[in-house]
């Protein structure tokens, strides 16, 4: 569902949408053979425009669609690094050693990951998931917000586990632009909303994909874009 502007509206030379990604859909419009997971498709009845990076299918938030290709190759390649930021639920209580483990690198599939920033996060408050979370009553859980500048094939998940700490709940709330302006996030849209970026937005995505934006932010390890 769009909001704030129709999606018959006239549109620049490029299109690019921010998507609240539901917990079950793809991060692509095309099903998967035997898949039990819904697809882009129902939500966002927009032609020409394609995921840069991706959210696995049991993760929720922000996802960036464009018909832009020199964009998508930028906000994917891992020479970049954009910081992406994820609110995080875990099974357990967090200590501080555990967290800077995770701000520091923890070994995931044979190779330690980047630097990160870990800090603990009240309860946002959020709508109970559908489905809801698998919870138990003996154990804690707890919150915690991850920025990351690579994203390898479950990154999160493989590193709240690392410390002991299964993750329960993984949304991608901000994506930083890295050039100096707000990071492009999720304010103002429910699951399953979409809308087209402002012209602000637009103008500052036009210049990274031009290579006239942005700063190169570190990232060496795997594919970026992904993470969740």
């Amino acid at each position: 569902m769009a909001v704030s502007e129709s999606a018959s509206a006239v549109r620049p030379a490029s299109t690019t949408l921010l998507l609240h990604k539901p917990y079950g859909v793809l991060s692509q419009f095309s099903p998967e053979p035997l898949s039990p997971w819904s697809t882009l498709a129902p939500l966002v009845p927009v032609p020409g425009v394609y995921a840069a990076g991706r959210l696995d299918a049991d993760s929720e938030g922000l996802l960036l669609l464009t018909s832009d290709g020199l964009l998508q190759q930028r906000l994917t390649d891992p020479r970049w690094g954009h910081w992406r930021r994820y609110w995080v639920q875990v099974e357990g209580t967090p200590t501080d050693a555990g967290l800077q483990q995770l701000r520091d690198g923890v070994m995931v599939q044979g190779r330690r990951t980047l630097n990160a920033q870990v800090q603990l996060l009240a309860d946002p408050g959020l709508a109970e998931r559908v489905p809801p979370i698998r919870q138990r009553r003996s154990i804690p859980t707890a919150w915690l917000e991850l920025g990351l500048r690579e994203g390898r094939n479950r990154q999160v998940r493989r590193m709240t586990a690392a410390v002991g700490l299964p993750t329960l709940r993984l949304l991608r709330v901000a994506i930083d632009l890295m050039d100096g302006g707000p990071a492009l996030s999720l304010d103002g849209l429910a699951p399953g909303q979409w809308r087209p970026v402002t012209g602000a937005e637009q103008e500052r995505l036009s210049r990274l994909s031009s290579g006239r934006g942005g700063r190169a932010g570190g990232g060496k390890s795997g594919r970026a874009g992904g993470g969740g």
